[in-house]
């Protein structure tokens, strides 16, 4: 079964230990997304609104480097640091999977891998070959 370590230059890059993301028979496997630029700053810092675009269009890039886009995710997970401003994750999230939402978790953390991040999602999708 061949594994296609997925790349995209669109994103923070990761450490070797690390892939953005992972293709295997069609699947693909998008480890979580924080809410980083290309440079690795954070990007909304304090703004949850923000922050889950910032987040989204990181799924975005490694998904269109796996061949594919948004609609291709079946499953979503996000992890937030307070589930209260979930709401606000939600309103944009709905901007960007509107008719095609895909299987969803959502879970409270205690903290992420900077104290700036509010969120981090991870995706599985399908793209058929």
């Amino acid at each position: 079964m061949p594994r296609e370590v997925v790349k995209s230059a669109e994103c923070a890059p990761t450490p070797n230990f690390f892939s953005q993301a992972v293709k295997v028979n069609g699947m693909v496997f998008v480890s979580g997304q924080l809410s980083r630029d290309a440079a690795g700053t954070v990007i909304g810092k304090g703004d949850m609104a923000a922050q889950t675009r910032q987040v989204i269009a990181n799924l975005q890039s490694v998904l269109r480097a796996a061949g594919g886009d948004l609609r291709h995710i079946v499953k979503l997970t996000a992890f937030m640091t307070d589930m209260s401003r979930a709401p606000e994750a939600w309103a944009v999230r709905e901007e960007f999977f509107a008719g095609h939402p895909p299987a969803s978790t959502g879970v409270q953390v205690q903290r992420l891998t900077h104290p700036d991040f509010m969120i981090e999602m991870e995706a599985i999708a399908v793209i058929d070959e």
